[in-house]
């Protein structure tokens, strides 16, 4: 029997666990505004060189012509040559292209670049990080380095957080996160300068961090193994929701700075009701507190409406079911063992790639929102709601084709998508957006299909730090995302050939990852070479000395519970 037995016990899915998801699930409506903020709050607007600061020293009273026809005798047009330059300006104004009907050649005429600022257009942005630090020309890529320090503060808090939560618990660190979440966010709305915002917006991450990691520990370890496949499907839709309501309040507010503290501030509330929360009764008997392991699970018992079974759980019958957890604590593996046999190299080496290239693409896809000449605020909803179908049509396909077929065709749909729309006119605007959502789908269809994958492939003994690992790599590929963004001023199709080429690239590794559809989930490392190493046959006849002394050390655990591929999946997928 295991600690799940002992849950059941206690009432299953009771109350309790409905409050106790329910309060964890809500901030979820507001983490997907922490990734996606960049959208918005440095959102570009259209805009162009400020005329002359002594505009008024020239007679213009003999040109019957309005403020825009004005300026094109300041600003030159750009090579479309539909709209004016947004980086340069004329050294001297140019009267003679005022006149109606005139077909000059301006290339010879001397430009210079905005010397006198920018004028920004304020009907879908009234104010941006862009616009009030001018953002733009030689700066423009420090807006895409906004989103990417805050994915390394992202990075950060999953490693930081991640070993303070073992050391500390998970509802400690969880409440400190989301006091850490409301205060830095908060202040991040005042922030004074481009240095300190950014410096804000990283420490941000590292509270994203902080509340998705212990959050699903805290969540999961509540909830019995047969509910949390479920669990976690629905924990899942509430950051599709919070997709959508990102986009709502960015319509409504429009100004970075009310944006900001609107979608930060509200952590102060669950930061004031998770004080509520039951610690994991599994890390405190790990941790050698059975007494208040007991406690909670006493708790627990009483309001799920079973005070009778709470007094049949004593200490003794704790212990009785996590006998092979506190077995398999005494003895730890390390990242090391991911790489040291033939069949775990093979599997972890395709899960970098493979999860790398999916963030990158996600990521690559979800914040240039601007570039397919739709409302940014519909383009947002729209990308929120096809979440529902596409994580929909991942579970389909990985229970009827397989899940290594489903992770290759994800990703090379993907890419075919990202690789179509590079060929479509920039006037076909709905044919873009569809192109566009069909990506986002098929990447969110990787996401799902991966971490379901990833929970199967590896063995128990080692799945956390093979989850820790891959996981640290999609974070590494949302930081690079952004950053390629950049790559359009050398070639507009440049950034969409590099997140299309990942994806291919990740499909074809993911076609030599082995098929685990209706297999036993494998519990030791020796399972995993026997199973799916191309050097079986050589295993069998004891010809690899480093596998067998894995085994043996492997076998001095044999008293490792085995966790279930669902507790994966729901985590993973409420992490999406």
């Amino acid at each position: 029997m295991g600690f799940s037995d002992l849950l059941e016990e206690v009432g299953g899915f009771g109350k309790y666990q409905w409050c106790h998801v329910t309060l964890i699930c809500l901030p979820g409506l507001l983490m997907a505004s922490q990734n996606l903020l960049n959208n918005f709050v440095s959102g570009i607007p259209s805009h162009h060189c400020s005329l002359p600061a002594n505009l008024s020293a020239y007679n213009l009273s003999g040109f019957q012509v309005d403020k825009t026809t004005l300026m094109r005798a300041f600003i030159p047009l750009d090579a479309s040559g539909t709209r004016l330059d947004r980086c340069r300006r004329f050294v001297t104004p140019q009267w003679q292209l005022l006149a109606a009907n005139i077909s000059a050649n301006i290339s010879h005429l001397p430009t210079e670049e905005c010397v006198d600022g920018w004028t920004f257009d304020r009907s879908e942005f009234v104010a941006t990080t862009v616009s009030e630090w001018d953002l733009v020309c030689g700066l423009r890529p420090l807006k895409q380095m906004i989103q990417t320090i805050y994915m390394g503060g992202v990075l950060a808090g999953a490693i930081i957080y991640g070993g303070l939560s073992d050391r500390f618990g998970r509802r400690s660190i969880l409440i400190w996160s989301y006091l850490h979440m409301a205060v830095v966010g908060t202040i991040s709305a005042f922030a004074p300068s481009y240095t300190s915002y950014s410096a804000m917006r990283f420490l941000t991450g590292m509270a994203v961090s902080g509340i998705i990691l212990n959050g699903v520990s805290l969540k999961m370890e509540w909830i019995p193994t047969k509910n949390r496949t479920l669990v976690g499907t629905l924990s899942s839709f509430f950051f599709t929701f919070g997709q959508m309501i990102l986009a709502g309040l960015g319509y409504w507010l429009r100004d970075w700075r009310k944006l900001q503290l609107v979608v930060c501030a509200p952590f102060f509330l669950p930061f004031c009701y998770s004080w509520w929360y039951s610690e994991s009764a599994r890390w405190l008997v790990l941790r050698k507190r059975s007494d208040d392991a007991l406690k909670s699970l006493h708790r627990v018992a009483k309001y799920n409406g079973q005070p009778e079974a709470a007094k049949k759980v004593t200490l003794e019958v704790l212990h009785s079911h996590m006998h092979k957890e506190i077995e398999a604590c005494r003895t730890t593996f390390t990242a090391v063992d991911l790489l040291k046999t033939p069949g775990m190299r093979r599997i972890s080496v395709c899960l970098i790639v493979v999860w790398f290239s999916t963030s990158f693409a996600y990521y690559g896809l979800a914040m240039d929102l601007q570039k397919f000449g739709v409302s940014i605020y519909l383009m947002q909803i729209i990308f929120g709601a096809v979440d529902f179908p596409a994580k929909l049509m991942a579970l389909g396909l990985l229970s009827y084709i397989g899940r290594r077929v489903t992770q290759a065709l994800c990703l090379f749909m993907s890419a075919l998508v990202i690789f179509a729309n590079i060929f479509v006119p920039t006037d076909m605007q709905t044919l873009r957006t569809t192109l566009a959502c069909l990506g986002k789908a098929f990447t969110s269809s990787s996401f799902t299909t991966v971490y379901l994958y990833t929970g199967e492939l590896y063995p128990t003994v080692v799945r956390q730090t093979g989850m820790g690992l891959v996981s640290t790599m999609a974070r590494i590929g949302s930081m690079a995302a952004p950053a390629v963004l950049i790559l359009d001023e050398i070639f507009p199709a440049l950034p969409s050939i590099v997140y299309g080429g990942a994806a291919v690239f990740a499909a074809g590794f993911a076609l030599f990852l082995p098929e685990t559809l209706d297999m036993h989930l494998p519990e030791t490392i020796q399972d995993v070479e026997e199973k799916w190493s191309e050097r079986k046959a050589a295993h069998s006849k004891g010809k690899d000395i480093s596998l067998k002394a894995v085994d043996d050390d492997v076998i001095s655990k044999e008293g490792v519970l085995l966790k279930e591929l669902k507790e994966s999946e729901g985590s993973g997928l409420n992490a999406l």
